[in-house]
């Protein structure tokens, strides 16, 4: 029988606190933290105060190349890679700064979520890692976006050099609209 250390385990506490504070679902946490399911279960309603979201985790790539994820999704991306190459970041730590610098450049209106949740984010990563997604260069701005793996991309031009014509079309803008005028 082995013994489990009691700081490790703490460790893994604070890990699941602060995956759950960013907003991890059940599901990332199990995969990242080697804590049974019922004592995160217990970690997360003590934190939140609710159950867990239910439901299945995103399994598309078609949510991170449409036209807002897509530029979000890539910010997010640059920094993650950023992080890796450069600062010495790896696994979860890594996505866990990059989302909190992501979050920093794109702050949530007040009483919203980030549009780029935890658990995307993470996806993201997973999906980037098996090269379903990967980030190619823009060729009139050279910044650097997700694309499909699969698609060819040579002469890719990002959603923000040539924005698609229903861009900035949301529910949102035309309310704001609405009660400007």
């Amino acid at each position: 029988m082995s013994k489990k250390s009691v700081v490790s385990e703490a460790q893994e506490i604070q890990l699941a606190i602060e995956l759950i504070n960013l907003g991890a679902r059940l599901q990332l946490l199990e995969n990242e933290v080697s804590l049974s399911r019922e004592r995160l279960l217990k970690l997360y309603k003590e934190l939140k105060g609710v159950s867990p979201p239910k439901g299945m985790l995103p399994f598309s790539t078609d949510w991170f190349l449409t036209w807002q994820p897509n530029i979000h999704s890539s910010l997010f991306l640059n920094i993650h890679n950023f992080l890796v190459e450069h600062a010495g970041a790896s696994g979860i730590q890594a996505v866990m700064k990059a989302y909190q610098l992501y979050l920093e450049q794109m702050p949530p209106e007040p009483g919203e979520e980030p549009l780029l949740s935890l658990t995307r984010a993470w996806t993201l990563v997973r999906f980037t890692s098996n090269r379903m997604l990967e980030l190619k260069p823009c060729k009139c701005c050279q910044g650097k976006f997700v694309v499909d793996g699969m698609d060819l991309n040579r002469d890719y031009r990002c959603g923000l050099c040539h924005m698609p014509s229903r861009a900035g079309k949301t529910r949102k803008a035309k309310e704001a609209e609405t009660a400007a005028a």
